[in-house]
Parts: C-alpha cells; sequence; structure tokens
C-alpha cells in the first residue's frame, strides 16, 4: 500500500519534536516484527500518543500503525482527511462491529492496528481498566500483541493543559516496546485482558521509575500519586460495573 500521507506526516512530526528538542529514548525495537499482523497496545496520557507510537515501528522498518479511533476524530475538517489518508481506522460506538471488521481485515492482511485499551486518558496518568477488544481481535485474527508505553508525553501537551512550547522544550520522553503476547494466551478474552492488563503495568512502572524526577519546587502534576506527585489518585471502578 502506498504511503503517500503516512510518509510526510512521520516526517512533519518528527520535525515538531526536534523543534520542541523533545528527548525521545525509544527502547525495545528488537521486538517489533519484520513482517505479520499484531496489535500494537498502548496506553494514553497525551495527545501525542498517535504521533509518538508509530516512530518505533517506522524506525524498525518503516511500518505504518493503523489506529482505531474515536469516528469524531475523522470527521474534523482538518484531522479527517490526514486520518483517512494514513489509513486509520474510525471507530463508532454506535457501530462497533463496522471498525472491528475493518481492524480484522487489515491484521490479516499482515498491517499493524494500534489500540488504546483505556480508550481515553487518564488524569492519573495509571492505566486504567482495560476494555477486552485487543484480546479478542487478537484470538480471532490469530496474531500476537505488542505491548508499549509511553511516558513523559503528558508534560507536553494532554487533556486540560495547553500546550506551552517554552515549558515543553527538552522534555525527556520514554517510549518502551515489549515482547510481543502469542494469540495462543489470549484465548480466554477475560484472562487474556487480565494478563495484558499485568504486562503493560509491569511496562509503565519500569518506564516510570527510570524517569527523571521533578526537582524541588519543580511542577509535579504530571507525576503519579503513588510515586509521590501531584496528579489524582486513579478512580477506583464501581463494584457492580460491567
Amino acid at each position: 500500500m502506498a504511503e503517500y500521507v503516512y510518509r510526510p506526516v512521520v516526517g512533519v512530526a518528527k520535525g515538531l519534536f526536534a523543534g520542541l528538542r523533545l528527548r525521545i529514548d525509544i527502547q525495545g525495537v528488537e521486538h517489533v516484527p519484520a513482517s505479520g499482523g499484531a496489535i500494537v497496545l498502548m496506553n494514553h496520557v497525551s495527545y501525542l500518543d498517535f504521533a509518538l507510537a508509530g516512530l518505533p515501528f517506522w524506525a524498525a522498518g518503516r511500518r505504518p500503525v493503523r489506529f482505531m479511533a474515536k469516528k469524531a476524530v475523522f470527521d474534523h475538517r482538518i484531522g479527517g482527511p490526514l486520518m483517512r489518508g494514513m489509513h486509520h481506522i474510525p471507530v463508532d460506538r454506535k457501530a462497533g462491529a463496522g471498525s472491528l471488521r475493518e481492524a480484522l481485515q487489515a491484521l490479516r492482511a499482515g498491517e499493524l492496528v494500534g489500540v488504546f485499551p483505556e480508550a481515553t486518558i487518564s488524569p492519573s496518568f495509571c492505566l486504567a481498566p482495560f476494555k477486552s477488544g485487543a484480546a479478542r481481535m487478537a484470538a480471532s485474527a490469530g496474531v500476537p500483541v505488542i505491548p508499549m508505553v509511553i511516558w513523559g508525553s503528558q508534560r507536553v501537551l494532554t487533556k486540560g493543559r495547553p500546550l506551552r512550547p517554552r515549558e515543553a522544550i527538552g522534555t525527556p520522553i520514554t517510549i518502551t516496546v515489549g515482547e510481543p503476547v502469542p494469540a495462543a494466551e489470549l484465548a480466554d478474552r477475560q484472562a487474556g485482558t487480565d494478563l495484558l492488563h499485568k504486562v503493560m503495568t509491569n511496562l509503565l512502572d519500569t518506564a516510570q521509575r527510570g524517569y527523571p524526577r521533578p526537582g524541588a519546587g519543580e511542577p509535579d502534576w504530571w507525576l503519579p500519586a503513588h510515586l509521590g506527585g501531584s496528579a489524582p489518585p486513579p478512580v477506583e471502578p464501581a463494584d457492580d460495573a460491567g
């Protein structure tokens, strides 16, 4: 598939990151498969995660990731044409079967499909409970899940906080790609989802604990409460949640 839009958009994104002098550290590129379909599973802490998440796969072999994103993004007059041109996959929560079929078709055709299992950005910057779609798609398509975590991007641009370029300059960002989880381990949807959450939790914990801490007097709103920061603690799911 010709990447007439994906390739230049990657170039623009890398240029913007360079302009902000972001210190992007990519680890685990050796876990990126050279070919074949796979689900790329990512945490979600900022609006930059779409652009950042594709970097390890593009660097490893010019492999594009087709992200599953809410339909509203595709309806935007500027973002929509770019999302469609990059062959990302719209998710209409009122008619989810269509997006599921499109994602499975892409996976079976040897594509990488990106999934944010939390569905939205958590203000705690900790992992929220996962939706089960990734485990279900992996088992149906017979493809592995590649876990990946991004940390530090919330300091640049996240929900409820405007972009302040001067403050963002030089921000360190860690992108860690973990070992693929085989489809055979995800056959049971709930057990597979729990396994993926555990794997991602371990990756994120390592990334968080190896990340530079704020100094005395520096803002710590982006650091989780359990690590001594002032981000709000995670919201516990209700007992009767389905």
